[in-house]
């Protein structure tokens, strides 16, 4: 009998189930009781699954249960084989009725206050049935969940060349910081500001693995950055501090153009000599995308045309123009 005939006939969907079963609950006791079975079903399972395959795929303890590398190597496929079967049932649904269906993106925060939230919004109007789930986090944890299939697809920055050859990568635009206060900031009516006229005032940036580009803009000027006064991911804090007149922050320019619009938000005529970099959607090489994430990517497209231009034309200088 040859090996596909065998896995054919004798691994199935539910074995694979039983597998992830066992390595989410750490027991196999546990386990049946989450899928409503008998343990000795489960164990079974196991044992006929680890004869089919010849190799063992859990290190029994007292503790529990733990995946060998074959075990994890098969949970790999597993979690891929469901993840398709989850997207060919969506397709199916979106296929039977085009205004409905579902998406999972990953983003960063910023991203997801400026081009995300013009895509959805421009989406949901035209397909109101559609539901969006959008998980934010940086760009590193967004590759890891791209990969665990947890989204669909990922709209972000990317800061680091695509050397794993895991996904595919399509450059939207280039992104760059601009400096914003509240429109009632002593600052607002400036024509002209000079970076180091900012370093005693009070700035709201993120965590210190995140302000790169600040801290970059200020020693492009021969400045030390100036300490955060407040350090928080919140954005919705940072548009609430702004408001007040009092503080300042760098963001992405986009973020400005498509989702601060509306808020009492300026950007400042600060010369930064910060180098853009290019906004991309990532997806898995070698899958099909749903037909909804097709919908986004080409929304994501057509709101992003001229969308770079637009941010290099805000009032700041950035390094791939040279700052004067």
């Amino acid at each position: 009998m040859q090996w596909d005939e065998r896995i054919g006939r004798r691994v199935k969907l539910r074995d694979l189930h039983i597998v992830l079963a066992v390595t989410q609950a750490g027991s196999m006791g546990k386990a049946a009781a989450r899928l409503g079975v008998s343990q000795p079903v489960v164990s079974k399972a196991l044992a006929g699954l680890e004869h089919t395959l010849g190799v063992r795929l859990f290190d029994r303890t007292k503790e529990g249960v733990e995946p060998t590398a074959y075990g994890r190597a098969l949970l790999k496929c597993g979690t891929a084989v469901f993840d398709e079967l989850r997207r060919g049932v969506k397709d199916l649904e979106f296929l039977a009725d085009p205004t409905a269906g579902e998406l999972r993106i990953g983003t960063t925060n910023a991203q997801a206050a400026g081009i995300v939230s013009a895509v959805v919004d421009r989406l949901s109007r035209r397909h109101p049935r559609v539901i969006f789930h959008v998980t934010e986090a940086e760009p590193l944890s967004l590759r890891h969940i791209l990969s665990e299939r947890q989204v669909e697809l990922v709209l972000g920055a990317l800061f680091e060349p695509n050397g794993d050859e895991e996904f595919d990568v399509e450059i939207l635009f280039r992104e760059r910081m601009v400096v914003l206060a509240g429109k009632n900031s002593r600052w607002s009516d400036r024509s002209r500001i000079a970076l180091s006229e900012l370093v005693d005032e009070p700035w709201v940036l993120g965590p210190d693995r995140l302000n790169r580009f600040h801290t970059t803009a200020f020693h492009a000027s021969g400045l030390s950055p100036p300490e955060a006064t407040v350090v928080s991911l919140s954005l919705t804090l940072r548009n609430s501090l702004l408001a007040t007149g009092r503080y300042l922050t760098m963001l992405p320019g986009s973020m400005f153009l498509l989702g601060g619009k509306h808020l009492p938000l300026k950007v400042l005529p600060v010369k930064i000599a910060v180098p853009s970099w290019p906004i991309a959607i990532l997806t898995v090489k070698n899958r099909t995308v749903s037909p909804v994430a097709r919908l986004f990517i080409d929304c994501a497209r057509d709101i992003a045309s001229g969308l770079g231009e637009r941010v290099e034309s805000l009032p700041t200088v950035s390094a791939t123009r040279g700052a004067r």
